[in-house]
C-alpha cells in the first residue's frame, strides 16, 4: 500500500501546518476525497458536505480532503469556509497518482474510504456531490 507512506503537507481542523502520510491515521477508518480546486462552487459545496457530516460519523471515520491547491490556497479555503477536517496539498499529485495505480482509471472528483489498516475498502470514482454523503453513511453503516 504505497500510497499510505507518501508525505503531504496539510492543514488541521485547528488551521496548523503538519507534514501527513495516511499511514498516520492507522487505526482510523478513513474517507479520502479528491477535489479539483480550491473555492470553486461545486468543490465548495462539496467541502461543506463533508464539513457538515464530520460531527454525524466522528467515532466512525475522519475525514481528509486533497487537492493540487497550495497550503497557503488551502488556508484561506479552510478559514473561509470554517472547515473542520483535515486538508493536504498534492502539489506534485503524488497521491493522487498512487491511486491512480490502484483504480487505472483518472481520477479528477473521487472519493475513497479506507478501513482501519490502510486498506481501501470502498471506492467512488464518478461522485455524484449531492448524492456522495448518503452513499457513504450507508457503508459506514455496514
Amino acid at each position: 500500500m504505497e500510497y499510505n507512506n507518501i508525505e503531504l503537507n496539510g492543514i488541521d481542523k485547528n488551521r496548523k501546518e503538519h507534514i501527513y502520510k495516511l499511514s498516520d491515521f492507522t487505526g482510523n477508518n478513513l474517507i479520502v476525497y479528491f477535489y479539483p480546486q480550491d473555492d470553486t462552487p461545486v468543490c465548495t459545496q462539496e467541502a461543506y458536505d463533508f464539513r457538515d457530516f464530520v460531527n454525524k460519523i466522528q467515532s466512525d471515520a475522519l475525514i481528509i480532503g486533497v487537492s493540487s491547491n497550495s497550503i497557503e490556497d488551502h488556508i484561506e479555503f479552510h478559514t473561509k469556509h470554517n472547515l473542520n477536517f483535515i486538508l493536504l496539498s498534492d502539489n506534485e499529485n503524488k497521491l493522487k497518482k498512487a491511486f491512480e495505480n490502484i483504480t487505472n482509471s483518472i481520477i479528477k472528483r473521487s472519493t475513497f474510504i479506507l478501513n482501519k489498516s490502510g486498506e481501501i475498502v470502498k471506492k467512488i470514482i464518478k461522485v455524484d456531490v449531492e448524492s456522495q454523503i448518503e452513499e457513504l453513511k450507508e457503508h459506514l453503516k455496514k
